[in-house]
């Protein structure tokens, strides 16, 4: 008998995924979790009925988000991720030699074990003497805390549920307030073709930045085409890879070429941001 997993968004748009085996399920104190293997995209991490990650395709997602700030910046040593319990966004961050400690801070702890049991090869960052592992309110964590950050990454799920505080402006106040004179954030901004309000939301909370911008990636399990991430810098130009750096080898999407192009708007995503 074939299994399908159905993913709703309006009630007018929804996506199946055929799924081989139903490896796991709980319900964690914040959201239901699974893990599931996909006929198409390999064992994927699936919180409140949405897909987070695929083994198939994972890597755009991790690279871009990750990749984009730490090529920016000059010295991205002190590094802080809000969210990313499946792990990909520090595995990414830690292949930086420069980074000498790369703080990550996930509301659900079980988001990160499950992930280490099942997804391992997404999960490996967790072992990296460099990472250190809160599990707490990223809100409230930004909002307590003393340390200063050269790049800030917020690795959010959907907005929805313990993610939602996140998406709100005062969030983004307080992430400047923890970063460097020099310092870059960069945060999911969802799709600007479909899920448009929480795009400008994004958008319009990193007004806080003297410099901001949006770049662009697909991710083949993302809905609606075009995945955007919004990235505010107090100093640097985000759009530019900086030529000082050393380039980090095995990397399957990001180069500094896709840096650049990924800055490059369509009119239409330009006149949504011109508009907000």
């Amino acid at each position: 008998m074939d299994i399908w997993m159905e993913e709703n968004h309006t009630d007018g748009y929804r996506v199946n995924w055929k799924i081989s085996e139903l490896l796991w399920r709980e319900q964690t104190p914040f959201q239901e979790l699974m893990i599931v293997d996909m006929f198409d995209f390999g064992k994927a991490l699936i919180l409140d009925g949405a897909v987070q990650t695929t083994e198939q395709d994972e890597f755009i997602y991790h690279e871009m988000i990750s990749h984009v700030a730490l090529n920016a910046h000059p010295d991205p040593a002190q590094v802080l991720i809000i969210g990313g319990g499946d792990g990909g966004t520090l595995r990414e961050v830690l292949k930086h030699p420069g980074v000498v400690r790369a703080d990550m801070v996930e509301i659900d702890q079980r988001v990160v074990e499950t992930c280490k049991r099942f997804l391992p090869g997404i999960a490996s960052g967790f072992g990296d003497p460099r990472a250190q592992l809160y599990f707490e309110d990223g809100a409230r964590f930004v909002k307590k805390t003393q340390g200063q950050y050269d790049v800030v990454i917020v690795d959010s799920s959907d907005p929805t549920g313990p993610a939602v505080e996140l998406y709100g402006p005062e969030f983004y106040r307080d992430c400047f307030g923890i970063l460097k004179d020099d310092g870059i954030m960069v945060a999911h901004a969802e799709s600007p073709t479909f899920f448009t309000a929480y795009f400008k939301a994004v958008w319009r909370n990193m007004e806080v930045f003297p410099r901001r911008n949006v770049y662009l990636t697909t991710v083949p399990t993302y809905v609606s085409g075009f995945w955007a991430f919004a990235i505010g810098s107090k100093k640097h130009d985000p759009s530019k890879a900086r030529d000082d750096k050393h380039a980090v080898d095995g990397l399957k999407c990001y180069t500094r070429d896709v840096h650049g192009a990924s800055f490059v708007l369509p009119p239409f995503i330009q006149k949504i941001i011109d508009q907000v």
